[in-house]
């Protein structure tokens, strides 16, 4: 018999018969979900509500109550709000607390803002809001799940009595709100006025510690769950596996999982996910081959969640076998699956399977899936696809979100970064920290700092990566005081640096401006968070310690590293070529070779470049040739340009000449400015004049083919040609760059520029000058008046030369530091070769080492000797 025909033989017998707590009963028992294997549709009510139809005098506060509670338990959400205003309509029946409290609750499941503040209308008139624990239970449920956190703590602080369930759904509403920093404030104001917590409240809490990494407070939460019981809890582990794996603790993540008496789908789930995050591809896939033994059947999450680590892995054949399961299993409709499935066809190289996928799935397509396409077209190269399909779903009408809008701001085609931030400001996302910090990253290409800064004040929630990108910004700048500012703010702020973070300020160190120390200041604050070890960290000292002339600390932190990515050894084979220790950076690029490493265009760009610095031509030629041969690299403007240095340098300009004749493009200023260099050296005129010729038609307001025209012209002796090129300079109102020289001593930088008398110390730095000059005269110095490029006497020319910028800076070293401390000046100009001269002297007399960086190398005087060997 169908529970459709029980009724009318109840009626038949006697219906009117029944009192109303049977009638109650009665509804209640039609209205539970029917029994396994029995007829009827258990997404309906219709037992319920045909029997509270036909009872004569209905009882608002049981039968119409039970009826809603059952459309509220089927998840029937229309129906029961329907059925609640209908009886509302009836009137004449005073509403209890129970059936507000599920009325609220339907409410907030919507979510129905407006119909919640007029049901809390009700209560207030009724006054269930503070004579009923559950009404105000539901009414801060309600209020949080609309979004309505103060009006939600509100209600929360005028109730005299609350439960741990009042304490739940206000955790779990601040959770869902993003605001985790009060979820751990309630938790633990809820313990100290004696509120037990359930399970539910440990998932909401544990959740909130997951998104903050704050794995300490997991911590204590674990234990407290521990000793609350609710160590059995299944969704409780799960939310605690969660909570390490997103602290990057794993192996507590797998302690948890493997402590489970009871797991459901989403325990592998959650652990394959977090094995995943913290980069364990294989223990996940080792992991869901296990779950595939345990489980009948695997739910979308999880092959969402394997497909996304054979992308990881690149496993193309998995992807393929995995996306066969999907369609066995009749998921080929769920967007998530698919989704992942596009991703993962993309990391692999196959654009086209993905495309047919996202073609194919029309009913799924949503902003995710356009924004994985959208994302795969970028990562395999085909930026012009991307542009299409974005302007295609903005066609269709689907509005791009703020991962949308971070992904084609990495789109590298000229002027769409900039056509893209106008509809993020159009559709308000600038504040968005995603979009946000893409926007920063398209800025700080430009080195465009004070945008940056502007764009990073709109951001609303700045979290570590929204900081990292602005210290990236100020580093590419070069601007070493602004990103340590940055950093300080950053760090004052409460916020702790991650390896990134350090990485980006250790690189804005190794600009020519920033201080000495500061790099090492950096280096011992990595140390102090144990970030020194991280790959980006130790990449980024090697790099630092070079550029800044300390190439024994840089092979220091080089030796030590465990892994090495391309960076490090770039930096170090570039490091020891820019030293003069080209036998060095030869070495470390054959070790790189034995090991196996991919190279690129840099690597070889470096090891030319030290080939060069040692007049190792035909060995230069070798690895040129082997890069385009072997390793399959094309050469670039910057490749050709170190060629023609290494040629030139060497005095074969006819060599050079032909090389420039077989680029296959035409050749740069890059390169016209290196030849033109070289032909100041080696005193050629015509070569020099053509090469200034070729350079000033592409840069007409280059200071420097000037001034290197010019010095050819003044030592071959031929002023009247000098003068020319200077009144061609006054008419294109070109001025020349004066030369300067740092010397940074206790963490001050003193700058000099030649016959410099600004200096506070100017009395004593000209004396010791001149009793400088008188020692080395002693010792066999005779000044090379040919560096002076002026057309008078020999006195005033050796008067010229000791007043220079790099001289200057020299004895206010020697005066302004200890006997033996060593010294390390910069210079923005190639340093003059008379000074290279008595630099080699003083290092010998004065007994110091003595670097000396300027525009083209490193020199390392010691015990009269240059690591350049004399050529540079």
């Amino acid at each position: 018999m169908s529970p459709r025909t029980a009724l009318p033989l109840l009626r038949g017998r006697n219906t009117l018969s029944f009192a109303p707590d049977q009638c109650s009963r009665l509804v209640a028992t039609l209205a539970c979900p029917f029994p396994s294997g029995e007829d009827g549709d258990h997404r309906d009510a219709p037992g319920a509500r045909q029997a509270f139809d036909v009872i004569p005098s209905r009882d608002a506060a049981a039968g119409s109550g039970r009826a809603l509670f059952d459309y509220a338990r089927r998840g029937q959400v229309r129906q029961a709000l329907d059925h609640f205003l209908a009886a509302r309509r009836l009137g004449g029946r005073r509403v209890g607390g129970a059936t507000l409290s599920c009325v609220l609750k339907v409410c907030g499941s919507v979510p129905d803002r407006v119909l919640g503040e007029q049901l809390h209308g009700l209560c207030l008139r009724l006054g269930h809001d503070r004579g009923d624990v559950s009404v105000g239970t539901s009414l801060v449920d309600m209020y949080m799940k609309c979004c309505s956190v103060e009006e939600g703590r509100k209600v929360f602080d005028g109730m005299p009595e609350r439960n741990v369930v009042t304490w739940t759904s206000l955790i779990t509403g601040y959770f869902q709100t993003g605001a985790h920093s009060h979820v751990m404030e309630l938790f633990f104001r809820m313990r100290a006025e004696g509120i037990l917590p359930n399970p539910f409240t440990f998932a909401s809490v544990l959740s909130a510690v997951a998104s903050q990494g704050a794995h300490d407070l997991g911590r204590r939460v674990h234990a407290q769950s521990v000793k609350f019981g609710c160590r059995s809890t299944v969704f409780v582990c799960n939310s605690l596996m969660n909570m390490y794996a997103k602290c990057g603790l794993v192996e507590e993540a797998k302690a948890v999982f493997c402590g489970m008496e009871n797991r459901d789908m989403v325990s592998w789930n959650t652990l394959m996910a977090g094995l995943l995050l913290n980069g364990c591809e294989l223990e996940a896939l080792q992991l869901f081959h296990e779950s595939r033994a345990v489980m009948a059947k695997l739910t979308q999450s999880t092959y969402s969640t394997v497909i996304k680590l054979c992308a990881n892995l690149k496993q193309l054949g998995l992807v393929r076998q995995l996306h066969s399961c999907i369609l066995k299993q009749g998921f080929y409709s769920d967007g998530n699956a698919m989704t992942a499935l596009m991703d993962a066809y993309c990391k692999c190289g196959e654009l086209d399977d993905a495309l047919n996928i996202f073609l194919l799935m029309p009913g799924s397509q949503n902003v995710v899936s356009w924004t994985a396409m959208i994302s795969g077209c970028i990562q395999n190269g085909d930026m012009p696809l991307a542009v299409v399909l974005f302007n295609r779903m903005r066609e269709g009408g689907v509005l791009p979100n703020e991962f949308t809008y971070s992904t084609m701001l990495t789109v590298s085609l000229a002027n769409l970064p900039p056509q893209i931030h106008a509809q993020v400001i159009k559709t308000n996302y600038q504040r968005s920290p995603p979009v946000g910090t893409a926007l920063l990253a398209y800025y700080s290409k430009l080195c465009s700092t004070e945008e940056a800064l502007y764009l990073f004040k709109m951001i609303d929630q700045k979290d570590i990566v929204a900081w990292s990108a602005l210290l990236t910004c100020y580093a590419q700048a070069g601007d070493c005081d602004g990103a340590t500012n940055v950093f300080i703010k950053m760090t004052m702020q409460g916020l702790k640096p991650n390896e990134f973070t350090i990485s980006s300020v250790i690189d804005a160190c190794a600009s020519p401006t920033a201080g000495i120390d500061l790099g090492k200041q950096f280096h011992a604050i990595s140390i102090k968070y144990s970030c020194h070890d991280g790959i980006c960290v130790s990449s980024a000292l090697v790099s630092m310690y070079a550029r800044k002339g300390s190439i024994e600390s840089a092979q220091s932190v080089f030796e030590r590293q465990t892994d090495r990515d391309l960076v490090s050894w770039n930096s170090m084979i570039s490091g020891y070529a820019q030293h003069g220790y080209s036998q060095k950076a030869l070495d470390i690029f054959r070790q790189m070779e034995a090991e196996g490493v991919e190279m690129d265009g840099i690597t070889f760009l470096a090891v030319i470049m030290g080939c060069t610095h040692a007049g190792l031509v035909e060995e230069g030629q070798r690895y040129f040739d082997s890069m385009v041969r072997d390793h399959k690299i094309s050469p670039t403007m910057e490749h050709y340009a170190c060629m023609v240095d290494l040629y030139s340098r060497a005095g074969r300009l006819d060599e050079t000449m032909t090389l420039i004749g077989r680029m296959p493009f035409p050749a740069g200023p890059i390169v016209w400015r290196t030849l033109l260099g070289a032909c100041r050296v080696h005193q050629n005129v015509e070569l020099g004049k053509l090469a200034a010729e070729k350079l000033l038609s592409l840069e007409p307001l280059d200071s420097a083919t000037y001034v290197l025209l010019s010095n050819i012209y003044s030592a071959a002796g031929k002023w009247k040609e000098r003068d020319e090129v200077r009144k061609l300079m006054d008419t294109r109102e070109v001025k020349k760059e004066a030369g300067c020289s740092w010397i940074q001593i206790k963490n001050k930088v003193h700058s000099f520029r030649a016959y410099d008398r600004t200096h506070p110390l100017s009395d004593q730095i000209y004396t010791k000058l001149k009793a400088m000059t008188a020692r080395l005269k002693q010792e066999g110095y005779c000044p090379n008046t040919s560096f002076v490029l002026h057309d008078m006497a020999e006195e005033q020319k050796e008067a010229m030369l000791a007043m220079h910028s790099e001289r200057l800076a020299l004895a206010f070293g020697l005066i302004a530091t200890p006997p033996g401390t060593p010294l390390q000046i910069v210079k923005n100009l190639r340093v003059c070769g008379d000074c290279h001269t008595v630099i080699k002297m003083v290092s010998m007399i004065e007994d110091r080492e003595i670097i000396m960086r300027d525009c083209n190398r490193f020199h390392h005087f010691n015990s009269g000797v240059c690591s350049c060997g004399d050529f540079w």
